[in-house]
């Protein structure tokens, strides 16, 4: 979603970088781009400069006081990235890892200088709230998630892509009337939100409205926005062990719980997968899940056990339907 925006309309996210520059003080920006999004990058360049050309950045802008510069800092694609401090650490030319909060960013953050970090989705709505008024965007949404969000719409449905949709959209909406339903007549078994570390809502919940406080009732979240279309004819075991694969994978390892807990996890998961899982192994993951979510330092060992814990408290007859029956338990 992020990408599509820098791709579109890059004057929107550096109007909003200024704007919240201008707010706070600041007179330095970067933009942290994955080097995977040439397009996004190149985009966004020329869209610098010519602001600078046009004299709507640099020194004195338009004749003021007002100074500010921005710049471009490529990164590798490490998912823990995302996380405020450990993209700091990147930018600086470190190791992207988090560090513990306190301090946060905004007294301690890009070379120990106050800082203020947001997303891109956040900065390009910054100009359209000032020129049109806060309540013109408090019109759309819920009553405590105000606003439109961008969602990636993929899976098993007939169209894909991105959509933008005001908070407190119906799952039911997404899926069928947007994203035109599940294809081949099959069926919808549940819809997979936040991402990598997101969690299932089943279908019984389609009527449920996709905000930010009725997501983590269900112990799901909004996280990065992706919203997956599961299908009647999806292994949840497997696809709690590929997401949590994915997570162990990018976990930069510095701390124990999430280093540690998490490739446990999936060795537990993996065990019960090819049918070798005892009883005890399910309950040996809802407490390791339970020291990541409280031992970690940053949110992806914090929120990595969310596909897990999900479709164990959904579809745990999915999981006991692989364990080793009591006779074989026994030996």
């Amino acid at each position: 979603m992020d990408r599509s925006i820098l791709e579109g309309d890059p004057h929107a996210v550096i109007e909003g970088m200024m704007i919240a520059a201008y707010a706070i003080g600041a007179t330095a920006g970067w933009f942290y781009v994955r080097a995977e999004y040439p397009l996004a990058v190149e985009r966004l360049q020329k869209a610098i400069q010519a602001c600078k050309k046009n004299r709507l950045l640099g020194n004195n802008i338009m004749g003021t006081d007002f100074s500010f510069n921005v710049d471009i800092r490529l990164g590798a694609g490490a998912f823990v990235c995302g996380e405020e401090t450990a993209l700091i650490h990147s930018i600086e030319g470190a190791r992207g890892t988090p560090r513990p909060r306190p301090p946060y960013p905004v007294n301690k953050g890009l070379w120990d200088k106050p800082s203020c970090v947001n997303n891109v989705e956040t900065l390009a709505n910054v100009s359209k709230i000032l020129l049109k008024g806060a309540d013109w965007f408090a019109s759309f949404g819920t009553e405590t998630s105000k606003g439109t969000k961008v969602f990636a719409l993929t899976g098993q449905v007939e169209h894909s892509g991105l959509i933008e949709v005001p908070m407190g959209t119906t799952i039911n909406e997404i899926v069928n009337e947007i994203g035109g339903g599940v294809p081949q007549g099959k069926t919808l078994k549940a819809v997979q939100s936040g991402g990598p570390s997101g969690g299932v809502i089943p279908a019984k919940y389609m009527n449920m409205p996709v905000c930010y406080e009725e997501l983590k009732k269900i112990g799901s979240i909004m996280g990065s926005g992706g919203l997956i279309v599961i299908d009647d004819s999806s292994d949840m075991v497997a696809l709690a062990k590929f997401y949590l694969d994915f997570t162990v994978d990018e976990s930069c390892g510095k701390c124990a719980p999430c280093r540690i807990g998490g490739k446990q996890m999936l060795t537990l998961l993996d065990k019960i997968n090819r049918g070798r899982g005892k009883k005890k192994d399910l309950e040996q993951l809802k407490q390791i899940a339970f020291a990541m979510q409280k031992a970690s330092l940053c949110g992806l060992g914090q929120t990595a056990p969310n596909p897990v814990l999900s479709t164990l408290k959904f579809y745990e007859e999915e999981y006991t339907n692989k364990l080793l029956d009591g006779k074989t338990e026994e030996k």
